[in-house]
Order: C-alpha cells, then structure tokens, then sequence
C-alpha cells in the first residue's frame, strides 16, 4: 500500500535472551582464570557490576549446605566436595532458567573455611553473556542443556595436582591431607564423573589460560554476540565443527586472523578449591 514501509527482511534482529557459556573442566585446571582473561579482553573486568555485557558465576556457589556430620568430615578433609551429590543441582537450574529469561539472580556465598553457606547473597544483573564455570557444570544434563556453548579447560593431571597442592598449603592445610584428599575424592571423582563430560564441549582448550590462540578466538566469538552477528551460532557453525577445529588444536591463528596480544599472560592460578 502507498505510503505503508516494511521492516527489511533481511535484516539482523540483535538477540536479547542471554547467551550461555558452560565452562568446564578438573580441579585446578585454570576454570575460573580462563573467564577472567576473557572478561579482561572484552573490557569487562574494570565496568560497574550492573552494566557489564558479561557475568561470570561459579558453581562452587552452589555447594549444599552441610549436616554437621558432614562439615566434621569437611573439616578433616574426609569429604567428597567433587561428587555430583555435593552440589544443589536444583538451584542451579533455577538460576540459569531465571538468567535466561533476563532476569537478576541472587547467588549463594560459600565459605569454603567454615564450609557453610552464607547469608550474603551475591547479585548478578541481567547480562548478555554469562560464564558459568565449574568441574561438573555439564554433568546433570537439565544443567548442560542450557548452554549455548560449552567449553572444556583441558590440563595436565600433573600441572592441576601442583597448582592444588599449593593453593590448599597457602591456606593452612597439611600437605598429608591434601594429597590424601585428592588420592581417595578428587582424581577418582575427576575420572567418574568430570573427565566423561568432555564429549558434551563444543570447544576444548588445552593448557588453559596459556593457549591465547584460543582464547583470542573465544573472545572474537563473543563480540560477534555483543554486537548482534548472530548468524554464527544461529546457523550452527559451532556444532559443525569448524570452531572446534579450530580452536582445539593448538597450531597458529588462521591466516588473516591478528592476535590482540602479540604475547601470552600467564595468570595466577585461582584461590577457589576447583
């Protein structure tokens, strides 16, 4: 009808809903730093915590609150804080069900010294991406569902035990509980119930925070959300693979593609428990 315009078919609708990004991988395999380094890199890390464009949350938040049987155990490092058990699973999908629809969220403070649950609640803001990170982010599957992306830390048995030995002495624990610990809950828990979880990553990043090519990519990725391309993911370019590929081995950036940094930054390991 004369004088009547149409939207342009074509055009790109900016998505509103939340994109959701697991993160997940064995205990001190650089989790929470390698959300911390793509919060740094998209400029994130140093704006007001409402109006950031990306929240990160962590699963240790989500730890059940203990019987006092339980937290003498914990106490004496006789409990198992990597079994699926030992988190509210329930809560967790609430949380994420409540992000989706753009909502804010209070998050649950742990106090992994007295092992208890906190009164103070932490609030997230509505955002447009959200980092969820943790060892078993992607093992209850209503969990798993709701990401549109999920990423794997993959890093070396060796390297993870070390960084747990020292992070757990700085905090005042014997070196004799620790590697009992981690020898009857942490590495059997790791190859039952985390390690299995892998197959569900669309990307793998081996080394963690050290492999910047990867991490670059990630960053480029999320931009193209914050900015509103959302072909990409739309049309399903991650599950095809290509993506992956990419950034799962460990070679150069593609031809063409610049690298921000010209040089990695090693952060310090995280002074959480996973």
């Amino acid at each position: 009808m004369e004088g009547q315009t149409f939207p342009d078919e074509t055009e790109v609708i900016p998505w509103r809903t939340p994109f959701l990004i697991g993160v997940s991988g064995g205990t001190a395999s650089g989790k929470s730093t390698v959300c911390a380094k793509i919060m740094e890199l998209l400029g994130q890390n140093k704006v007001d915590h409402r109006q950031r464009k990306v929240a990160i949350i962590s699963q240790d938040s989500f730890y059940k609150v203990l019987t006092p049987d339980q937290k003498a155990k914990a106490l004496k490092g006789q409990y198992n804080f990597d079994h699926p058990e030992a988190f509210d699973n329930d809560l967790m999908y609430k949380t994420l069900k409540d992000i989706a629809e753009g909502g804010a969220v209070e998050v649950p403070t742990y106090d992994f010294v007295t092992h208890s649950r906190l009164e103070e609640k932490i609030t997230v803001y509505p955002a447009d991406v959200v980092l969820f990170e943790g060892i078993l982010v992607f093992y209850p599957q209503k969990v798993r569902d709701m990401f549109h992306m999920k990423l794997f830390v993959d890093t070396d048995s060796d390297v993870r035990l070390s960084r747990r030995v020292l992070r757990d002495m700085n905090r005042g624990r014997e070196l004799e509980q620790i590697l009992s610990q981690y020898t009857t809950f942490v590495k059997p828990a790791f190859e039952e119930f985390c390690l299995p979880t892998k197959k569900y990553a669309d990307v793998i990043i081996p080394r963690g925070v050290d492999n910047m090519v990867a991490i670059n990519l990630i960053v480029q990725h999320i931009q193209d959300i914050l900015n509103g391309d959302i072909c990409k993911w739309q049309r399903g370019s991650i599950k095809g693979g290509g993506f992956k590929r990419a950034i799962s081995e460990q070679g150069d950036l593609p031809s063409g593609v610049p690298n921000p940094l010209g040089k990695r930054v090693l952060l310090e390991p995280s002074s959480r428990p996973h």
